[in-house]
């Protein structure tokens, strides 16, 4: 589970530029909250993440650089960031080695993509590019 500040923006980032699908969703008007379910939708993978959205939440949730994180297989790492960055997402740690690549949420959650089986040849503009913040 994700608590999110912004469910549009989370939505944005996760569904319309990570590509996962909305599978779901609960709202409580009792409990002023919001729970949106996501999938990849892949074959074989029943693994779904939750978000949840307070309504009444109005500053910014505490992240810092958290000790655990997302991380999803994907096809190709360097047509998945081209594609996050074609978005507006920053690439803060870049794959310069072919096979892994780290992005943050709206909210800061740090989503680490990785190269589905052998690492990519690496390439630029990917192995001159720098890191951008903290993952």
């Amino acid at each position: 589970m994700l608590r999110v500040r912004d469910l549009d923006a989370a939505l944005g980032f996760f569904v319309g530029a990570l590509g996962l699908t909305e599978t779901r969703r609960r709202e409580s008007e009792a409990g002023r909250f919001t729970l949106v379910f996501l999938s990849t939708q892949a074959p074989g993978d029943d693994a779904e993440i939750e978000l949840t959205y307070n309504w009444d939440q109005a500053e910014p949730y505490e992240t810092g650089r958290f000790f655990g994180h997302l991380a999803f297989e994907v096809d190709d790492v360097y047509a998945s960031c081209q594609r996050l960055m074609d978005a507006g997402v920053t690439i803060a740690r870049p794959p310069r080695d072919g096979r892994m690549a780290f992005v943050r949420s709206p909210d800061g959650h740090s989503i680490e993509l990785l190269q589905r089986g052998e690492a990519l040849a690496p390439r630029e503009p990917w192995t001159s590019m720098p890191n951008v913040g903290a993952w």
